[in-house]
């Protein structure tokens, strides 16, 4: 999983990018007027209530997930399954159909499930990607662009994933907001 970045806004414009300490940092090296900040989390869209004069423990205490470099999976200490090979046991529920149908299969029961997982998180992938860009778009056009000219306009042609209707509506946005808001909207996910 790739590393949490976080952009930070004031008065429409984009001050700082980066992961948490790089942003803060900018931040802070920055002369930051009285006026607000507003933070938000590339991957998901989501604001976050960083102190900016505070330090990077004070933010990783409120969210720890913003230090990670690991996924939930991974950063889970593992006692059972393959540990080197980064397997770990859980408990799965099925029927009796199910256990029977899975004892047909050639591998396995857990091998059977991992191509089945596979399989469907290749055929739903277009489709979850495109959720996601669209949940993140709105995650933070809510937040800063309620007011806006088009606003309304813009979450109908995002939900219809309509690039260029979203790009009419939000041409008359401040620079910076108009780009975060089609960057995350548009821009196809790197390396979950």
């Amino acid at each position: 999983m790739s590393r949490v970045t976080l952009t930070a806004f004031q008065q429409q414009r984009q001050i700082a990018h980066g992961n948490l300490s790089e942003l803060l940092q900018q931040i802070q090296a920055a002369s930051v007027s009285e006026e607000p900040v507003f933070i938000f989390n590339d991957r998901n869209g989501k604001r976050l209530d960083i102190h900016i004069h505070g330090d990077e423990a004070s933010a990783l205490a409120v969210y720890p997930e913003l230090g990670s470099h690991q996924s939930e999976e991974t950063a889970v200490v593992k006692s059972r399954g393959r540990p080197k090979l980064g397997v770990s046991s859980k408990e799965v529920t099925l029927l009796p159909r199910h256990w029977e149908w899975l004892a047909t299969q050639s591998g396995g029961a857990s091998a059977t499930l991992r191509r089945l997982i596979d399989q469907a998180r290749k055929t739903n992938e277009p489709a979850e990607n495109k959720r996601r860009r669209h949940e993140r778009a709105y995650q933070f056009m809510y937040e800063i662009a309620g007011d806006f000219p088009e606003y309304e306009a813009s979450l109908r042609a995002l939900f219809a994933d309509d690039e260029a209707g979203f790009k009419t509506c939000i041409a008359n946005w401040p620079q910076d907001i108009r780009q975060y808001a089609w960057q995350l909207a548009f821009k196809q996910d790197e390396g979950k």
